[in-house]
């Protein structure tokens, strides 16, 4: 629902009257973006009110703060910190937040202070270089209206954070704070703002602004597991895993004195410097001058770092402030605890749980270093990790509906949202109608698929008009084939697939086509709409340009005699493949092993599945191979890695959740817990555990409830919410 409010959207005075380019279109719709000001980039901007609230109004319910701000704020109350957010989205339906800030507040004079800050880079990460920059605020105990944003407010430009380099994919800048030029307690109620200008209203802020459908970060410290004192002013510091937010500590120095903080996911090979340098092409270099004070470093954008270097006067700095201020989604460790008498896939869960724990932000993002962008493709594995370690399906919810309106820049749906990066990609496209399905099985929200169910019509035309005479695709020359990540994971695929992709017909975007069509007929079939079933002929056209009777095995594109192992699993996975051809299939499996990237091995274990070969599955997910999980514990991984160890890609970063096939591949087909009708009204419970297993044991969180699980030696003790049906399959 759209809300109306009383508050008026405040900016910088330096962005009115500033024309807000339009920055959607197709990817191949060659379009240069207009030059932005450099002078308004990382721009830090800090607003304040102060108020008055009587102590009555503190003994009745919640007081409730709505907020947003462009691109993302962070909200004070009396000094404290109350929340931050947005999750972006862009003008049409930008999303607001809800915090109950009773606690933070007390009788008599109250502050509000919020630091707003506007990036200015085209990314992935942001939804900015729009010249859109301000804030609205409302508190409200009630219906009383007690603080709206208008020409009373007072706001400045702050200047102690200076952009550095532009780093990653234009992600974000290094941070150069001065503290000589802070504004010290500006966040408190007793603070003189008297000679800060009022802040600018803007007349004609053309959002629609809507409450965001999930929960702001959980924000929180943490203590590094150890402290290294390497020299005098030198500190190596390590936070025991791969986490994402920001360091802070405190020092006392001369005015002036400058300390260098260095932040990376690993060691140098010394043992004793921080690679800040990153793999993937962050570079984790801040700064900060003192002010001759106490000062407290904090930047404002985050990081995924597990290791920092501090480095700077003896005398000033105090180890003993050393933290990571950590930001993710919010998430109860308790929703999915599983643990086994195999130690190798206890620690290969925990990766992957960290993967998607710290990969859950206020969306999910293919890595929380060099893109921190929501790809449609990774959300298909993220997802249903993500819904299974939290037992929260919002996050996959809000996803699915963001993506859906990117219809509006292509019927076929962009690759990343949100952020002002067009990228296409037709695998990913494709996938959407099976992440809306799978969304269905968990939640059983019905209305929501039928809310949907035109975007995913709306696909299928889109594609369709790249077909040929026998129904399969064609010179999908406008979106990215992608098969597979990075490309020297492609198993040999025998087809071009440049950018645009080359001319002809090919197996893996067909593959996807008839997943996708069979997930767009389930999801008819759940909502009652009567349809032509054209899949029977497509899958026998699939089978004619592609089959190769004379191995009973699936090549590559028309005209290649190549098996790659991508454009096999897929045909198993969707039910394309003719029955005798299925012994084939598997032994090529068998014999390949993971020979495709970490994201693509989701798709191969869940055709494994599909063929009952569930002692391979736990084989591929336990191995220690050069691709494996294990070779990412071998190579020091506290969250599963980009690929499958450091080197086997130029840029791996070192969390990346598209990874995290185990933990849905483990739950749903090892221990062989899964719904059997939506929103886990019936449960489908069929064990098939390896045999060296004497224990294990599962917690989760689902819809009706608590479920619990326990193994020994060959015997089950369950225990299911009530009034659930289980079934054993």
């Amino acid at each position: 629902m759209t809300k109306q409010w009383l508050a008026e959207w405040l900016t910088d005075e330096a962005y009115l009257g500033l024309e807000k380019p339009l920055l959607f279109h197709k990817e191949t719709a060659v379009k240069e973006a207009p030059a932005h000001d450099p002078k308004l980039r990382h721009h830090h901007w800090h607003a304040r009110k102060t108020f008055e609230v009587e102590g009555e109004a503190l003994e009745g319910g919640p007081i409730h703060l709505d907020i947003t701000a462009d691109d993302y704020y962070k909200a004070y109350v009396n000094g404290a910190f109350v929340g931050q957010g947005p999750a972006q989205s862009d003008a049409e339906e930008y999303y607001y937040n809800r915090l109950d800030i009773r606690d933070a507040l007390r009788p008599g004079r109250n502050a509000i202070a919020v630091h707003v800050y506007y990036q200015g880079l085209l990314n992935r990460a942001y939804n900015s270089a729009d010249y859109r920059q301000g804030l609205i605020a409302e508190i409200r105990a009630g219906d009383r209206l007690l603080v709206k944003s208008d020409e009373t407010w007072k706001a400045i430009r702050g200047t102690d954070n200076r952009p550095g380099e532009a780093i990653g994919y234009d992600t974000q800048f290094t941070e150069r704070v001065d503290a000589r030029l802070s504004l010290g307690r500006w966040t408190a109620a007793d603070y003189d703002d008297a000679s800060w200008p009022n802040a600018a209203v803007h007349p004609n802020a053309d959002y629609r602004f809507t409450l965001q459908p999930t929960p702001i970060l959980s924000v929180y410290k943490k203590k590094p597991v150890q402290v290294a004192r390497l020299a005098p002013g030198h500190y190596l510091i390590d936070f025991g895993e791969e986490l994402t937010g920001q360091f802070t500590m405190k020092a006392r120095g001369e005015a002036g004195e400058e300390v260098e903080i260095l932040s990376g996911e690993e060691l140098l090979p010394d043992g004793r410097s921080v690679r800040y340098e990153l793999r993937c092409n962050c570079l984790y270099r801040d700064t900060w001058a003192l002010s001759g004070g106490e000062d407290t470093f904090e930047t404002f954008d985050y990081k995924g770092f597990r290791y920092v270097e501090a480095r700077g006067p003896e005398k000033a700095l105090q180890p003993d402030s050393f933290r990571a201020i950590v930001r993710h989604y919010p998430l109860d460790e308790g929703s999915c605890r599983f643990a086994s008498s195999d130690e190798r896939m206890n620690r290969i869960f925990a990766i992957c749980k960290n993967g998607v724990k710290y990969g859950a932000q206020e969306n999910y993002v293919d890595c929380p270093t060099r893109e921190k962008g929501q790809y449609l493709g990774d959300n298909t594995v993220i997802g249903h990790s993500h819904m299974l370690i939290s037992g929260d399906l919002r996050l996959y919810r809000k996803a699915i509906e963001q993506f859906a309106r990117s219809s509006s820049v292509c019927e076929g749906l962009m690759a990343v949202v949100p952020g002002h990066l067009m990228q296409e990609i037709a695998d990913y496209s494709l996938q959407w109608p099976m992440q809306l399905l799978e969304y269905y099985r968990y939640s059983g929200d019905l209305a929501f698929v039928e809310r949907m169910y035109p975007y995913a019509e709306r696909l299928l035309t889109y594609f369709e008009s790249h077909e040929r005479e026998d129904g399969l695709l064609r010179d999908v020359f406008d979106k990215w084939n992608l098969v597979d990540w990075p490309q020297e994971l492609r198993d040999g695929y025998d087809f071009d697939l440049s950018r645009p992709v080359g001319p002809g017909c090919h197996n893996v975007v067909n593959a996807f086509y008839l997943g996708c069509i069979r997930a767009t007929n389930e999801i008819r079939d759940a909502l009652g709409i009567a349809c032509e079933d054209r899949l029977p002929e497509l899958q026998r056209s699939f089978v004619r340009a592609f089959y190769d009777e004379s191995c009973g095995l699936f090549v590559d594109a028309e005209g290649s005699r190549h098996h790659a192992l991508h454009a096999n699993a897929l045909p198993l996975l969707f039910d394309l493949a003719p029955e005798e051809a299925v012994p084939s299939i598997v032994g090529l499996m068998r014999k390949k092993r993971l020979a495709c990237g970490v994201y693509f091995s989701y798709f191969v274990l869940r055709a494994l599945a599909r063929a009952g070969e569930h002692a391979l599955i736990y084989d591929l997910m336990s191995s220690e191979d050069e691709h494996s999980w294990g070779n990412m514990l071998k190579e020091g991984a506290t969250a599963c890695f980009e690929a499958w160890g450091k080197d086997q890609k130029w840029n791996t970063s070192l969390c990346h959740p598209w990874a995290s096939a185990p933990i849905p591949l483990l739950i749903e087909e090892i221990i062989g817990l899964r719904p059997a009708k939506p929103g886990w009204t019936e449960i489908a419970f069929s064990p098939r555990v390896p045999a060296s297993w004497t224990h294990c044991k599962l917690e989760l969180r689902v819809r009706s409830g608590a479920i619990r699980l326990e193994y020994r030696n060959g015997e089950w003790e369950c225990d299911f919410p009530a009034g659930v049906r289980v079934v054993r399959e």
